[in-house]
């Protein structure tokens, strides 16, 4: 199926491939029973053509009637595979409408602006006994710092309004640096932007957000 948004009528792609996965059904259906018949075909064929002094065994027959099922149900289970992986499609979809207008966070460092203010998470790999946020410009200066304290190793978040970053506020990026007398931290972070649109192309699914643009669905770690 072509890429499509279902942001504003999210009824219509499923529609669309239900009607694609009846008629792929129908025409494996039909594959089979063409493969199965052209088969018995040649099979009569050689019986009718044996040699009459040593013909087939009954064994010989049934281990080649045994193939041709054994082929037709391998047709059909990969058939009914593919049913039900664009049927996951489907139900990913309806999930993926119902995040419509929620902030989701991907893992990255891109500060996105979010009702007029910067947002972002981070998440430790172990506590910390004290926590610094920086945000960085497109040319990689800092143009602002937050100490944030001591911090666990759960899912955190921050903001940063608006008047505390510079009027340009395309290309931002943030680093958490945490620090522990005992041992070394890592910080993962995690970039927040908001769901705008949910597409689908084939079997792939992907958000449309309001900065990044498309992300693969799979890629979201949290949902406000």
């Amino acid at each position: 199926m072509d890429t499509s948004s279902v942001a504003n009528n999210p009824t219509d792609p499923y529609a669309a491939l239900n009607t694609k996965n009846a008629a792929s059904t129908t025409s494996a259906a039909a594959g089979a029973a063409d493969t199965q018949d052209r088969f018995l075909k040649l099979l009569v064929a050689q019986m009718q053509n044996q040699d009459p002094m040593n013909p087939m065994d009954n064994a010989q027959v049934t281990t080649q009637l045994a193939q041709i099922q054994t082929v037709t149900g391998i047709d059909t289970l990969n058939t009914s595979i593919g049913t039900l992986g664009s049927q996951f499609t489907q139900m990913q979809a309806l999930q993926g409408v119902s995040l419509m207008g929620h902030d989701v966070s991907t893992q990255g460092n891109q500060l996105n602006m979010i009702d007029d203010k910067g947002e972002g998470g981070y998440q430790l790999s172990s506590a910390s006994s004290a926590t610094q946020l920086d945000v960085l410009n497109a040319a990689g200066a800092v143009v602002y710092t937050e100490q944030l304290g001591p911090q666990g190793t759960g899912m955190q978040t921050f903001n940063v309004p608006a008047d505390q970053l510079p009027a340009d506020t395309s290309g931002l990026t943030f680093k958490i640096t945490a620090t522990s007398p005992k041992q070394t931290i890592t910080a993962t972070t995690y970039a927040h932007d908001r769901v705008v649109a949910v597409n689908t192309n084939g079997t792939t699914l992907s958000l449309q957000l309001q900065t990044m643009g498309n992300v693969p669905y799979a890629s979201v770690t949290a949902v406000d």
